[in-house]
């Protein structure tokens, strides 16, 4: 079984799509791809995942982003992470979450942060992110519009 974490370029986006449907079912595989490569990567938006077979999809991936504001300075983003449920318990996530820390070190950022909705079904997550020593730094507040 393969662990090497590779950055997944455009072109390449649907192998990441699997595992981000996890979190985002609304969407189906073609508009994502699409979204993902026109909207989402001219501004900056990345993806890295860890792809146990040749020619599948990926079994944990990463969206992430660079961000800079007068409270964190220079930080890296993590827009997105999921697993895909068959893989899951195998470490991916701490293995992901590791890659990101070093990726936002070789940038010369100065924090990492990410958002995590609440409830029972996050806690597993939680306890991955607690477990590679994030905080929980703030609340996240949102205004919906339309």
């Amino acid at each position: 079984m393969q662990s090497e974490i590779v950055e997944i370029s455009e072109g390449l986006t649907e192998v990441a799509v699997p595992a981000l449907r996890v979190l985002w079912p609304k969407y189906d595989a073609a508009e994502m791809t699409r979204i993902i490569d026109t909207e989402l990567r001219p501004n900056g938006y990345r993806l890295a995942g860890i792809i146990p077979e040749a020619g599948g999809p990926a079994a944990c991936v990463v969206g992430f982003r660079l961000q800079h504001s007068l409270w964190l300075g220079k930080s890296l983003y993590i827009v997105d992470m999921a697993t895909l449920p068959d893989y899951r318990g195998r470490g991916y996530a701490a293995l992901i979450l590791d890659w990101v820390k070093a990726e936002a070190e070789r940038l010369d950022c100065t924090a990492l942060h990410l958002d995590s909705a609440v409830g029972p079904e996050r806690s597993s997550a939680h306890r991955v992110y607690m477990g590679k020593r994030y905080q929980i730094a703030c609340h996240h507040f949102v205004h919906k519009l339309g």
